[in-house]
């Protein structure tokens, strides 16, 4: 399935960050960056529901306000910097996983036997970012995604990614702090200065 609605913030303020009004496109990733502390992290959560906030946010004509918290954030999915995992086995959290993901990123269909405990950093990183995006969310909210990977792997997973944005038209916001990767990934890059959003740069 296709996502065709658009992801909306209307007036949306959280801590010491002004409001912020934005409207992301089907397919369109914007980059968030902004020294540590400014409010990158926080602004997600609230966009996922996970941080109290003034304003609203918006999926297509669907309101976050409209529903609990949990199904809003089975359709915008945040995908923090510090995954999370309940289960002993990585096959526990992968249920709907495609292997040609796993593959693409670097692991063999074995991962699914290995447990959470023997993952590296980045290991936890990449499955996350599979393990979302197996859940076909409508939108997607990445928290710098690559931060622990080597710039190799960190490149093939912004291909990978950017091919999966694409191909099913998830409006996204990516908070990242490379400028490089910034000018590689984005289409439009805003920037948290002095409490207030302010748009970088854009690129086609």
């Amino acid at each position: 399935m296709t996502a065709t609605d658009a992801l909306s913030l209307k007036r949306l303020a959280v801590g010491e960050l002004a409001e912020v009004s934005l409207t992301i496109a089907p397919g369109e990733v914007h980059c968030l960056s902004g020294p540590s502390g400014s409010g990158k992290s926080r602004l997600l959560r609230a966009v996922a529901d996970l941080e109290p906030h003034d304003g609203e946010a918006w999926l297509g004509e669907t309101a976050q306000s409209s529903l609990a918290g949990h199904a809003w954030r089975a359709r915008v999915m945040l995908v923090p910097a510090e995954s999370q995992w309940w289960g002993d086995t990585v096959g526990e959290h992968l249920a709907d996983a495609r292997l040609d993901d796993l593959e693409t990123l670097g692991f063999a269909a074995e991962v699914r036997d290995w447990q959470v405990a023997r993952l590296s950093s980045g290991e936890k990183q990449r499955l996350a970012l599979v393990r979302a995006l197996s859940r076909e969310p409508s939108a997607l909210l990445l928290d710098e995604p690559t931060a622990n990977l080597d710039d190799a792997t960190a490149r093939r997973v912004e291909a990978w990614l950017g091919a999966r944005i694409r191909e099913r038209g998830w409006p996204v916001i990516w908070v990242a702090h490379d400028p490089a990767q910034i000018d590689r990934v984005a289409d439009r890059h805003w920037r948290i200065v002095e409490g207030r959003l302010e748009e970088a740069g854009a690129w086609a």
